[in-house]
């Protein structure tokens, strides 16, 4: 291994140390006031995993534009060839991303969003706070198929690992050698990072208007190149057919616009080619809603729920294992038969007010008699962590899940018993404590509406107290977020501008709603728009696989299902402003989720993305259907938004 660097005097804004061996282990900007490392982890920055038989040489060299290069050249040299398997080469890219308290992490930690785009990939680093400049990484030679992680699993939940970026190298002949380059830079914006992209010749940028469609829809999407004068030729292809499209230069690039009609469910992968570059765009078309959602109500009445009598779960809707076809229960906490698996009951509830069905209304009344003999105390509110009133745990999450499954009850059947449970597991939740907790999905405006409509002025007005002390407590603490079951993470951003906007609703406080805009935005970091579906305003999440899936890994799940509150917010923001500037964003949060749903109406709890974690194979939809169903009743609860939305293309 050689490290040669060179150029320095065209350094303009790095901060760089380096080891003995050549090894950056800090980089900054310099005129960064928190000097923030952006390459912190366990690896180092640039370390190369490959076979013994493969010399790797690493030169790192400053631009005339003050980018900092990276090549790393790759010789066989032996006198035989040498085949790769897909991650038999890699490069340790270690952007500092894992997670500590919020004060640490906004100002020193960055949100890292992939696109291995073979011959047009690249990295967006962002600052967790939202403060540039922001690290961005683009690859000028060769190709990236796959990235894989490197977990401290000390820090559990906390750490989303060092990354390790494969390059796509099939074989190489004796003493042939291969080039990877890559180069890094800042940017102040978004816009800038694809400014950056598209200065660079020959380099394609693949913007898609949505990744994910419903049957029937046009996907359509537009691709951006630096124009040369010369009428190079693009190429599009799905299943070995092409693409028409049409070009147009506009300021220097050249537009390609497309589209696609998505006429079958499942994947649809274009493979492009411009200017002699290869990348791609995956696209995926789910059902309408009302089939997807039929499909997934039956399958629980049919596969999911426990009957025997004898059992303290007859009525539970319990997880699912898809390898070996039969429910599974666990007294572990995110295996049992409460919590998050609430869902199932609200989905259920949710779907017969819309669409009433016999054998679905008997599977839900069994349900509901499960839950209220279970988990729920009628009488003192109590939510409980599992069975037989276990209550070893007094979780707060559940609260808020248990008056939504309530308050579905209750517009399904009218009864006022159901509504008055809502508002005493809520009061029970701010009794608790939840005062300065930030629950994920709590109803407050939903059940103060309810409270008012019903005639239960003393209730709604207690409902309105706590929500304001609630407000008053997010507005208080600011960025300054709360550790919970993760130090920091997308789930505790998007609760409190939850909280925020409700509390807005309710009592017109503006400053809540001016907390909130701003807090949106660093809600609105967690997402990427890479093309593909499973990445494109999907939240970086990467524990749930865990602490939710068969397989127990840890790594990047893209989606899982609680990305969808990002969404929710951008939709709750639109309806108390006018602003319809996240709309789109918003449909694509919540329509992102939707591929963890199947034809057959199992669904998965996750979808682990990276290649591999801590060398066990990833990129695979967990074979558990467990407590991923709150994203569909989000897209039904706002299927006005997903659906009314305009396709015009827009960069």
């Amino acid at each position: 291994m050689m490290i040669e660097t060179g150029n320095k005097e065209w350094n303009k804004s790095f901060v760089i140390e380096e080891n003995q061996e050549g090894y950056m282990t800090s980089l900054s900007h310099n005129e960064d006031k928190d000097q923030m490392n952006w390459i912190e982890g366990k690896r180092l920055w640039g370390e190369v995993v490959c076979p013994a038989a493969i010399h790797v040489e690493i030169k790192r060299e400053f631009t005339k534009d003050g980018n900092l290069r990276e090549s790393f050249q790759f010789t066989n040299n032996t006198s035989f060839p040498v085949f790769l398997e897909k991650t038999d080469l890699g490069i340790y890219t270690t952007f500092n991303d894992n997670y500590q308290e919020a004060s640490e992490c906004l100002e020193k930690r960055c949100h890292t969003h992939i696109f291995c785009g073979e011959e047009a990939s690249y990295v967006m680093a962002l600052r967790m706070s939202g403060r540039g400049p922001h690290l961005g990484m683009k690859f000028l030679k060769g190709s990236v198929l796959s990235y894989s992680v490197e977990r401290n699993l000390e820090q559990r939940s906390n750490d989303r690992g060092d990354f390790i970026l494969h390059p796509h190298i099939a074989k190489l002949e004796p003493e042939a050698g291969i080039e990877i380059q890559r180069e890094l830079f800042w940017f102040e914006t978004k816009e800038e990072f694809y400014e950056e992209l598209l200065r660079t010749q020959g380099f394609p940028v693949v913007f898609p208007d949505q990744c994910t469609y419903f049957k029937g829809e046009s996907m359509r999407f537009k691709i951006a190149i630096r124009d040369t004068g010369k009428k190079e030729a693009v190429r599009l292809q799905y299943n070995g057919m092409n693409i028409p499209y049409r070009a147009e230069v506009k300021d220097g690039i050249r537009w390609i616009s497309a589209y696609l009609l998505a006429d079958r469910e499942g994947e649809y992968r274009i493979d492009i080619q411009a200017e002699g570059k290869k990348t791609f765009l995956c696209l995926y078309c789910c059902a309408v809603l009302d089939k997807m959602a039929e499909r997934r109500c039956r399958f629980l009445a049919l596969k999911q729920q426990m009957h025997d009598v004898s059992s303290h779960l007859d009525g539970a809707y319990l997880i699912y294992d898809r390898e070996e076809d039969s429910i599974y229960y666990s007294h572990q906490d995110d295996h049992n038969g409460g919590r998050e698996r609430l869902a199932m009951g609200s989905i259920m509830a949710f779907w017969q007010r819309l669409h009433p069905d016999g054998e679905l209304k008997k599977s839900l009344e069994k349900y509901e008699r499960y839950v209220y003999r279970e988990l729920y105390d009628r009488e003192k509110g109590t939510v409980y962590n599992d069975i037989c009133h276990n209550l070893e745990w007094n979780r707060l999450y559940n609260y808020p899940w248990m008056a939504q499954f309530q308050l579905e009850l209750y517009k399904l059947k009218g009864e006022g018993e159901y509504l008055m449970d809502a508002y005493k597991v809520m009061e029970q939740y701010y009794m608790q404590g939840g005062i300065s907790f930030y629950g994920i999905g709590i109803p407050v405006t939903e059940l103060y509406k309810e409270l008012e409509g019903a005639g239960m002025g003393s209730e709604a007005g207690r409902i309105l107290s706590f929500a304001e002390r609630h407000a008053d407590n997010v507005l208080q603490n600011g960025v300054h977020y709360p550790e919970s079951e993760v130090a920091y993470e997308q789930s505790i951003v998007a609760p409190a501008v939850s909280i925020l906007l409700q509390g807005y609703e309710i009592t017109r406080n503006t400053a809540y709603l001016d907390e909130a805009k701003r807090q949106l935005k660093v809600l609105s970091l967690f997402n990427g728009r890479q093309p593909d579906y499973h990445l494109f305003e999907n939240a970086i999440r990467h524990w749930d696989g865990f602490w939710f899936g068969k397989y127990r890994r840890y790594g990047d799940t893209f989606p899982h299902y609680w990305s969808v509150l990002t969404g929710v917010e951008y939709i709750r923001y639109e309806i108390l402003t006018g602003d319809s500037r996240y709309r789109k964003r918003a449909a694509a949060s919540i329509r992102g989720c939707l591929n963890l749903f199947f034809p057959d109406g199992f669904a998965s709890s996750a979808m682990v993305f990276p290649e591999k974690i801590n060398g066990e194979a990833g990129h695979y939809y967990d074979p558990w259907a467990n407590d991923q169903d709150w994203a569909l009743y989000y897209a039904l609860k706002y299927r006005s938004f997903l659906e009314d939305i305009s396709f015009d293309l827009e960069k």
